[in-house]
């Protein structure tokens, strides 16, 4: 006999019948004796019939494509001339699907290959993960065999099995993170001797590294059989992290240094060329329709590499937005690191990607009101703020505000993209509109063209009730805002003194109430009326600052009135009333002159009122040709 080929099968057969048959594979050809392999498979026996009919002592026959090529069917031809084979788990599946084509049955044989590698699939391989994962990792090559013969969904069922079970009832070592190996039993091995040591108990991870080594369409596979098994969604959702982290390059990049700790798994790294961007936008789109659409399950910051990734990529429409809606139902846990995403359109209209910032802020508002969340309609100003189911709101607002004040300096963002985001976080969100003042301001020193009304228009955004005495100050000075803004912020400045003052008398008046219930004390409560009696005198001098400072506003309201008055004659207006709805409020006349008398003799005004004066100058020489 010939056999053409290398290897100890052919110095084997030399001295076999001399009965030949030519066998043609694909990419590679041999010469084999006939009867050995006619006795054990029904395939080659109908073929070998069919071609010896032509009376010829060599035939020919060519075979279909053995599943694993002819490595595989050199071993098959081996277990048909008795010489045994070692079935491991990188074999038995090729071994498995060939005998099955071949037909080798017990029909022509006892204890033929069919029942041997069936055996050793259900006794050994499924019963080890390690074995389990490489046999399931084999069916890649031959998939449409495998599944035919239920192997890849006998491999799938077997470890999630495994996974929803204590790993250390399963009679093999696991490597946890780099840790000690440990024994069937539990134990540390050392040189491979049981310690008696146990180890830490593995957490519930230990197989994200081990399944992100299977094929998408495998991996699909795997996680499908987990859901039905139910398995956790966190744990689910934990190894789509990994899995991703591994094949998509781009997340890794966008990995701060907050997510890095001393319990935090490594980032996996990818061994050999990265996946194509085509395969990498069908991870993507696979990522997201295995992900469970749920709050809280993969870190915030995950959620935005995955949406910026999908941008660069140019997923489909629905995947950018499933992502965007993740992220808006916990948009609170977001930094303004997470926020700043630049824009990858074509267009490159702006330097960030503001209409997605808008879109995700809109999920977060709508899953606020599917989950039936705390309406403010029927809850004071001062339980607003101190709200516990209001605190998401005020970090979204805050968050928001911030995220303006980056994007104002763009000179390409329009006004109405800028309003339309600002004036999407709900009124009851900011406690205060500092945030939002600070980020007006910046839009108007980096855009310095706007005209006067569409400056007006923009500070409407803001409620000037709202805004610290620190941004009062720092508004009644700004050259940048129109004047009807700057009269407001004088205003419920003055207001916020005056209620100031009132709570500094409040206090007053308690602290002098208790000194008489503290005067029946003796030594040991004496240190206590001390330090009350120095409090008393520390805010008895804010209250005196207080005093000053309202004496102050109220000379320059009444000097602003006068002035006013002045720019309504002009303008052929005769009373207050007219100009004081002008600006958008109403003003009482007894707030102005209540203690006119007390500042009639002052000669010195505050600064911010001369540079109100000079702009109310500027406007009256500009409005006087009309008149």
């Amino acid at each position: 006999m010939h056999f053409e080929g290398k290897g100890r099968l052919g110095m084997y057969l030399i001295s076999a019948i001399q009965l030949h048959l030519h066998l043609s594979l694909p990419t590679y050809a041999l010469s084999l004796t006939i009867f050995p392999l006619l006795s054990r498979s029904g395939v080659m026996e109908r073929l070998i019939a069919e071609a010896s009919e032509e009376g010829e002592e060599k035939c020919s026959i060519c075979l279909p494509d053995i599943p694993g090529g002819a490595k595989t069917f050199e071993l098959v031809a081996k277990f048909c001339y008795g010489v045994k084979l070692e079935l491991t788990a990188s074999n038995v599946v090729y071994l498995r699907c060939a005998a099955e084509l071949l037909e080798m049955t017990e029909e022509y044989g006892e204890g033929n290959l069919i029942t041997q590698t069936e055996t050793f699939l259900n006794q050994v391989v499924l019963r080890n993960w390690k074995d389990s994962l490489r046999a399931l990792q084999t069916c890649d090559d031959i998939i449409s065999y495998a599944d035919e013969l239920n192997i890849t969904k006998r491999c799938i069922e077997s470890l999630a099995m495994k996974v929803s079970t204590d790993p250390n009832l399963f009679g093999w070592p696991i490597m946890e993170h780099g840790g000690p190996m440990q024994s069937p039993g539990g134990s540390v091995l050392w040189n491979g001797i049981s310690t008696g040591a146990r180890p830490r108990n593995s957490s519930s991870d230990w197989w994200y590294e081990d399944a992100s080594t299977l094929s998408l369409p495998l991996y699909k596979g795997l996680i499908a059989v987990m859901e039905s098994r139910g398995i956790r969604q966190e744990i689910i959702a934990g190894s789509l992290t990994f899995y991703a982290k591994k094949y998509l390059p781009g997340l890794n990049r966008h990995q701060g240094a907050s997510d890095s700790n001393s319990n935090a798994r490594p980032t996996p790294v990818t061994l050999g060329a990265p996946p194509s961007e085509e395969d990498q936008k069908l991870l993507l789109e696979e990522i997201d329709r295995l992900l469970p659409i749920q709050k809280g399950l993969v870190p915030t910051k995950f959620l935005f590499g995955l949406l910026r990734t999908a941008m660069i990529l140019r997923a489909s429409p629905s995947c950018i937005s499933n992502f965007e809606k993740r992220i808006g139902m916990q948009l609170d846990q977001a930094t303004l690191e997470d926020l700043l995403m630049p824009n990858f359109s074509y267009s490159m209209e702006t330097l960030y990607n503001v209409d997605c910032v808008q879109r995700i802020l809109e999920h977060f508002l709508t899953m606020d009101q599917i989950t039936g969340g705390a309406s403010p309609c029927s809850v004071d100003d001062g339980q607003i703020i101190g709200s516990p189911s209001l605190t998401p709101f005020t970090m979204v607002a805050k968050l928001i505000d911030g995220y303006l004040a980056e994007v104002a300096p763009d000179v390409n963002l329009k006004l109405p993209k800028f309003q339309a985001l600002a004036a999407s976080v709900p009124d009851y969100a900011r406690p205060l509109d500092d945030g939002l003042y600070r980020a007006i301001d910046i839009y108007l020193k980096s855009h310095p063209w706007l005209s006067e009304s569409d400056r007006e228009q923009l500070c409407r955004l803001m409620d000037c009730q709202k805004l610290s005495l620190e941004a009062c100050t720092h508004a009644a000075q700004n050259e940048r805002l129109p004047l009807r803004i700057v009269v407001q912020v004088l205003f419920f400045e003055q207001l916020q003194l005056r209620t100031s003052i009132a709570g500094c008398f409040l206090v007053s008046d308690n602290l002098d109430g208790s000194r008489q219930l503290r005067s029946g004390f003796a030594g040991s409560a004496e240190g206590g009326w001390v330090s009350a009696v120095r409090e008393n005198q520390v805010l008895k001098v804010g209250m005196d600052n207080m005093r000053m400072r309202v004496s102050e506003l109220e000379k320059e309201c009444s000097n602003m009135r006068q002035e006013i008055e002045m720019l309504g004659r002009v303008k052929g207006s005769s009373t207050w009333g007219n100009v004081s709805k002008k600006f958008g409020f109403k003003l009482k006349s007894q707030m102005c002159s209540a203690q006119e008398g007390s500042v009639r003799n002052q000669n010195n005004g505050s600064g911010k009122i001369e540079k109100v004066k000079d702009r109310q100058g500027k406007h009256k020489k500009n409005t006087s040709p009309d008149g």
